[in-house]
């Protein structure tokens, strides 16, 4: 039996034909054939070169290498940039995704803080629009119709550090003085949590910003706490394979009726391009994006005369409001009874039924499993380059199933293992049909579902087991 050295002299030189190498993951290698295929890199070099200096400082992280980091950010489900840098580091078919040789370090995580603090948001914005390009140019986006829905990230900003817009005065002093004009001199924490809690409408962001992160805004959360939160909102093209059209971030306590305008304005953008590109205009449909699905919260009066003035059809679930009155309310009045004669059509109902598939899921892909729930950083443009990279790596993953029939290396992973263990299970089922037929003892038995066939054979030899 070979032991293991307590301690290990590394060799000075070594061959490269002896260093250990990677067969290299089947999902990143396609992946990187198709950035190869539609040349990313000389794309993001060329919309970044004007960031970097022509003759004088140290060589520079090529950009393809940054934003393969974010991909891979989202891939391996890894939240922080220090994350994902020691992932990089550690794993070998990673390294050979991101071009690096043997002899190359990968990058650190302040060098990608950096790198995304230089380049702008028009930048990220424009490699969102890259992808849903080769997605458009592959058939995968229609865009007729648009489903809207937003949900809150919680931000990196404590409820603690907030103060007061006018004064700046910070909310355990401004407690203190409270109890002081009630005759509390040295109150206690404990009575300044009761006292607080007796204070109405103590929580509103008109009154008080926290100095860390001033975009964040106080927010209840679904989960019944609040917090500091931004709001995401997302449209989603609902009548091809579910790729993102348009993302924006808006602070965590507008509302869905005021947030709308804005994700529909970046959304027609985005497939404006789509349309004037040439490689994929015959793949977008001839009226994009003039169709809306929505929930119960963006429904009102002004959004749907303000929707029906930009000429779109809207399917807006809406809530149980009773009898309304529509006294000089013809333009409101003509509008809802549009919207409802939409929604209770077939068409209609079979898009509010979709809603929920298509808008919730990629919530779950890219803020659950993708590690974006809770933000890192801070202030909305910083936020908004590493979730629209985010997001590029969920419509990368669309494409990936249309290619390979998986969307994440880990779903790649899971089918393999289930294909191994149908194998083996097989071989096994066919070796213990061989033993029972050659064996000299043939006990019967009734095998149990949850144990293999081999057990139950080699406790039978002795006694027969019932269960």
């Amino acid at each position: 039996m070979k032991k293991k050295k307590k301690t290990r002299q590394e060799p000075l030189w070594i061959t490269h034909d002896a260093v250990a190498s990677s067969p290299g993951h089947p999902f990143y290698e396609e992946l990187e054939r198709v950035l190869r295929e539609e040349e990313f890199d000389s794309f993001v070099e060329s919309k970044c070169s004007s960031y970097y200096a022509k003759k004088q400082g140290r060589p520079s992280i090529p950009p393809g290498v940054y934003f393969r980091m974010l991909l891979i950010g989202y891939f391996e489900r890894i939240d922080s940039e220090r994350g994902i840098c020691w992932r990089c580091s550690d794993s070998l078919s990673l390294r050979g995704f991101l071009g690096l040789g043997l002899d190359e370090r990968t990058p650190d995580h302040s060098s990608l803080s950096r790198i995304r603090t230089r380049l702008s948001l028009e930048v990220h914005e424009a490699v969102f629009g890259w992808v849903l390009g080769v997605l458009a140019a592959r058939g995968l986006i229609d865009g007729k119709t648009l489903g809207v829905d937003a949900t809150t990230l919680e931000a990196n900003a404590a409820l603690r550090s907030i103060v007061r817009r006018d004064t700046g005065e910070s909310y355990e002093s401004f407690l203190k003085e409270l109890a002081k004009k009630d005759g509390i001199e040295e109150p206690s924490r404990a009575e300044l949590v009761k006292l607080d809690k007796k204070r109405p409408k103590k929580g509103s962001n008109k009154e008080w910003v926290n100095p860390n992160d001033p975009d964040a805004e106080i927010m209840k959360m679904k989960s019944g706490g609040t917090h500091m939160a931004h709001k995401a909102e997302h449209a989603v093209d609902m009548s091809g394979e579910g790729a993102v059209i348009s993302v924006t971030l808006h602070g965590g306590s507008k509302g869905d009726t005021k947030s709308l305008p804005e994700t529909l304005e970046k959304a027609q953008s985005n497939l404006q391009e789509l349309s004037d590109n040439t490689e994929c205009c015959e793949r977008i449909h001839e009226d994009a994006g003039r169709e809306v699905v929505a929930d119960k919260g963006y429904h009102s009066n002004d959004t749907l005369v303000a929707l029906h003035e930009e000429e779109y059809r809207s399917y807006i679930s809406e809530p149980e409001r009773g009898g309304r009155k529509w006294k000089d309310k013809q333009d409101e009045q003509a509008a809802t009874y549009a919207n409802r004669r939409r929604i209770r059509g077939n068409r209609g109902k079979r898009l509010i039924r979709r809603r929920g598939e298509l808008l919730e899921r990629p919530f779950a892909h890219y803020l659950e499993a993708g590690g974006m729930r809770r933000t890192h950083l801070r202030k909305h443009d910083n936020i908004l380059k590493r979730f629209l990279t985010h997001v590029a790596g969920f419509n990368l993953g669309i494409l990936m199933r249309d290619a390979i029939g998986k969307a994440t290396p880990k779903e790649y992973a899971e089918v393999k293992a289930a294909l191994i263990a149908a194998i083996s299970h097989v071989i096994s089922t066919i070796e213990d049909c061989f033993a029972l037929r050659h064996s000299e003892t043939r006990p019967t038995c009734v095998i149990s579902p949850h144990r293999s066939a081999r057990a139950h054979f080699c406790a039978s030899r002795e006694t027969i087991e019932v269960f």
